[in-house]
């Protein structure tokens, strides 16, 4: 069987972490940063010594960890299934966030198709799809101008059919429909440990992990399982998205526009989308995506978004608007190619956490949806079962793979599997653009070869000494912003006495190879400032501070580190942004 600890606070001894998230590392002989049981096991923590671990068991029939498009699909078609055939099955869907949506972070342009085959009546349900795509704008940007590029039908930028939507809304909604059904959704509880003996606090037949991009949990199932054993490493991207209110003139209710070029260089990977939202008021929602397989040290993803609003074409439609919020997520970019196994006994990967993200059409809620509801047709029948040994017999179900790739979504993702290799040549954007529309407009992807990424994105840095700085503006206050005052409109929180969440395999690697090597990487692509280098205070060095309260859950640093020195763990539930519909 498979089952999870469920974390909401840890209530033992917490006046040992009151400070833990400050403290520091430097050249000599490293002080101790992390002391989160995941590196320092509480068994052999005398801190745990005497301290009663003993927890809470409850049961069901199937367990659901993360609330987003794909868990709460899931849910939904299991319920609507029992309903259909009169079973009664207990589905608990468990959330890091607050609240339902409170994490949720997308564009976002919403294609409905999963959303119609699980509510043909979403309309008359009232699902928050208030915009729908009047107008397509795509440009290839140069430092001053923009070169206009027809979005032709058949092209996956084209946006026809969809909608421009605020995804923390559509997800909150997704909510409320899993509960008209009887789904249990337990926001504020994080799923801390996949538990395989004793100690479990949600014991299930199946487990879904619908955790979104690099979770926390599925890192431990695919060494467990040897899931990645058949397929390339995953390759990501950084978004980050701003929020503005704009004056009601230069609104375009409808219109989607996105970019690439300036202020990337030809081998970056990575673009920008600015949507007008139709919700009563003049709203964009507007952001940048990097791939982060970049090489230079010294970018900024932060402060490359901050430069490119000052576009000659992007900054009138800012001016005179008040940005209303900021936040940042990892994407999965490595398509068909990176996808792992996705069944073992026990569980099933579903949405953006085994990576169904289509890249070209910078669009994954629709993929995750299915996902979620064919892993919900695969399983159950098996779960309603009259045979089964035990209440808690962890349940194998191979059909979900199967299922998966009979469907429209692996189609989708085949056709589309070399556009993002395809940019890794000598011309970079302009060949991938070329070998786009060779390839995917004229062949729909029908070539008979699969390109390869490049590997682990962690390895594409190059050391500081082979790079130029990159010498970016200082914000003005009106269109681009300071870092920290952009981490102020995510929301973010995370109580203070708990186990910090970022921790380290080795206290003495930062200085020693990432400061060393790198000059200090983590210092700048991370989008909230969590990581900083200061000088030691004998003044004889530097030292690593990690400002843990800081964090909006993007991973990125997990995934970029170049030492994959740092991992990534849950904190309390309830901890992190609060986009509140972003």
């Amino acid at each position: 069987y498979l089952a999870l600890k469920i974390k909401q606070a840890e209530l033992a001894v917490p006046q040992l972490y009151t400070t833990l998230h400050r403290r520091t590392c430097s050249s000599g002989t490293a002080p101790r940063i992390t002391t989160h049981y995941t590196i320092h096991p509480r068994d052999k923590d005398p801190r745990w010594e005497g301290i009663e671990m003993e927890r809470f068991a409850d049961e069901a029939d199937v367990v659901i960890v993360g609330g987003g498009p794909a868990g709460l699909s899931a849910a939904i078609r299991l319920k609507q299934l029992a309903n259909e055939h009169e079973k009664e099955l207990r589905v608990c869907l468990v959330e890091k966030a607050s609240q339902i949506g409170a994490h949720t972070l997308s564009g976002a342009c919403l294609e409905p198709s999963a959303l119609t085959e699980l509510f043909p009546d979403w309309k008359e349900r009232g699902a928050p799809l208030n915009t729908p795509v009047t107008e397509d704008v795509f440009s290839i940007l140069t430092e001053k101008h923009r070169i206009p590029v027809p979005m032709l039908p058949g092209l996956p930028m084209r946006n026809h059919g969809n909608y421009i939507v605020r995804l923390g809304n559509f997800v909150r909604w997704l909510g409320e429909q899993a509960e008209e059904l009887g789904v249990e959704l337990y926001p504020g509880y994080a799923a801390s440990e996949d538990i395989f003996e004793r100690g479990m606090e949600l014991h299930a037949k199946v487990t879904l992990f619908g955790e979104g991009c690099h979770g926390h949990l599925a890192k431990q199932l695919y060494k467990q399982f040897n899931l990645r054993e058949n397929c390339e490493p995953q390759t990501y991207a950084i978004g980050l998205k701003e929020l503005w209110t704009i004056d009601e003139k230069k609104w375009r209710p409808g219109r989607v526009e996105h970019s690439v070029g300036w202020p990337l260089n030809r081998n970056t990977y990575g673009g920008s989308f600015l949507y007008h939202l139709n919700e009563g008021e003049p709203l964009v929602a507007l952001g940048f995506v990097i791939g982060l397989d970049y090489s230079n040290p010294y970018m900024s993803p932060f402060r490359e978004f901050q430069r490119w609003k000052h576009h000659p074409f992007v900054a009138p439609t800012l001016e005179g608007g008040h940005r209303i919020a900021y936040g940042a997520r990892a994407l999965n970019e490595g398509g068909l190619q990176s996808i792992p196994k996705l069944t073992f006994p026990g569980g099933l990967l579903i949405g953006c956490s085994p990576g169904f993200m289509n890249v070209p059409k910078i669009k994954g809620t629709h993929t995750a949806m299915k996902s979620g509801m064919l892993a919900a047709e695969a399983i159950f029948s098996k779960i309603t079962a009259e045979n089964v040994d035990s209440e808690t017999t962890g349940l194998h179900v191979p059909e979900y793979s199967d299922s998966l790739k009979s469907s429209w979504v692996w189609k989708e993702l085949y056709s589309v599997r070399n556009i993002r290799p395809s940019f890794h040549n000598y011309f970079g954007l302009y060949g991938g653009m070329i070998y786009t529309g060779i390839f995917y407009w004229i062949l729909r992807g029908k070539e008979p070869w699969t390109l390869k990424h490049c590997g682990l994105d962690a390895n594409q840095l190059k050391p500081a000494k082979d790079c130029t700085p990159i010498d970016y503006p200082k914000p003005d206050g009106k269109i681009s912003f300071d870092l920290l005052s952009s981490v102020a409109l995510s929301g973010t929180n995370h109580e203070g006495d708990q186990p910090p969440h970022l921790t380290l395999k080795d206290d003495s690697v930062p200085v020693a190879r990432n400061l060393g090597i790198y000059d200090g990487p983590e210092q700048r692509f991370c989008p909230a400032g969590v990581y900083e280098y200061v000088p030691l205070e004998t003044g004889d060095g530097m030292r690593l501070q990690i400002n843990a309260q800081n964090c909006v859950h993007c991973k990125t640093c997990d995934i970029k580190d170049p030492s994959q020195n740092i991992n990534w763990v849950v904190p309390e539930g309830g901890g992190g942004p609060a986009y509140n519909g972003m």
